[in-house]
């Protein structure tokens, strides 16, 4: 059973920064993908960065040139660094794991939640 926990969130002023983790355990193979999400208020979840195991790495136009994603593939750890934070930043932040084999499928964490001050 893969358990993935977030943590990091916090609350914020405009401009500063934060740095998310998230740890998808339970198993010993790595994970194909893993990413974060973010859903705000009345909105719907979307996806901010995703790594593939390969060390690709993709985000969203709202967060290039201020949010990096990076991962410790063995241990199916996952970095997010966010940087000159925004108001619209503001939301549940979420973790979510591929797999192609073993526990195969998507698996999410509970969220951490992230808050900006104006």
């Amino acid at each position: 059973q893969v358990q993935v926990v977030e943590s990091g969130g916090g609350l914020v002023q405009a401009g500063g920064s934060l740095r998310l983790s998230c740890s998808a355990s339970g198993t010993l193979i790595g994970a194909k993908k893993m990413g974060w999400y973010r859903q705000a208020p009345g909105k719907q979840r979307e996806l901010v960065a995703s790594i593939t195991n390969s060390a690709e790495a993709h985000y969203a136009d709202f967060v290039k040139g201020r949010f990096t994603v990076s991962r410790v593939y063995l241990k199916n750890t996952l970095y997010l660094q966010m940087n000159n934070l925004q108001p619209e930043d503001t939301g549940a932040y979420y973790c979510n794991a591929q797999f192609i084999v073993g526990p195969r499928g998507e698996h999410w964490g509970q969220g951490t939640q992230v808050t900006l001050s104006s």
